[in-house]
């Protein structure tokens, strides 16, 4: 019972070790442009969201990067984070979703 006590203990010791270096840690922003700029989600606690946008380009990922730029900066935000890149194989098509910050 007692080394059954000791394994239990050492397992939840053990995870809990392991959720802590899953977690993300802050990072700075860099300094504001006349772009918006795209940052990783760990950039973005300070941050206010503004909302998110979604762009369909024909092309390839760059197509889909720039369309998400250039509609962020249209919305006035300084930076965005892309949450969803989806190519469409068979129309040669993008998706691609971002969430804005102020």
């Amino acid at each position: 019972m007692a080394a059954l006590t000791r394994f239990i203990a050492l397992s939840l010791t053990t995870l809990l070790c392991a959720c802590s270096a899953f977690q993300g840690k802050p990072m700075p922003l860099p300094p504001p442009t006349q772009r918006a700029q795209l940052i990783v989600y760990a950039q973005t606690g300070t941050l206010e969201k503004m909302g998110s946008i979604s762009v369909n380009v024909r092309g390839n990922t760059d197509d889909a990067d720039r369309a998400i730029q250039q509609k962020a900066d249209a919305y006035g935000a300084r930076y965005y984070t892309i949450t969803l890149k989806q190519e469409h194989e068979l129309t040669n098509t993008w998706t691609s979703r971002a969430v804005l910050y102020r």
